[in-house]
């Protein structure tokens, strides 16, 4: 039996299986950089995420542990730029701030924030054993 092949010359089999491992190995990723606080939001450069969750702000200090959520945003599937989180709590220049990943999964609702520190519940996203992140300094 032979395979039709698209006008590209690709087969349907090829051009899933391509899908199927692109998504896969999508390369999760959370991008900031330092700015101040502008109307009590922040902008996230860049947030990448295997299926719907959370962009998730949490303090942090010098010791790079995950502290209170002070601000979240739903993500889409897929890549999510310039992405404005609302703060819950003032910032001032100096301090740190952790943009996080979180998932959607183990919820009571779907669409609903319902993380706190430590909880199960739209919980933080892990590749290999470490958190999707990163460190911005509020100007």
């Amino acid at each position: 039996m032979k395979l039709k092949t698209s006008l590209l010359g690709f087969s349907a089999a090829a051009v899933l299986a391509t899908s199927a491992f692109a998504a896969a190995h999508m390369q999760l990723a959370v991008m900031g950089q330092d700015q101040s606080v502008n109307a009590g939001a922040i902008v996230v450069t860049q947030a990448v995420s295997a299926n719907r969750g959370w962009l998730v702000v949490h303090r942090t200090g010098d010791d790079m542990k995950p502290g209170p959520v002070i601000g979240h945003a739903p993500l889409q599937k897929g890549e999510n730029p310039n992405l404005v989180v609302t703060l819950d709590e003032a910032v001032t220049p100096g301090q740190k701030l952790m943009l996080m990943l979180h998932g959607e999964e183990g919820g009571m609702q779907p669409g609903v924030f319902e993380y706190y520190l430590g909880a199960k519940e739209d919980g933080p996203v892990k590749v290999d054993g470490k958190l999707v992140m990163d460190v911005i300094t509020i100007k």
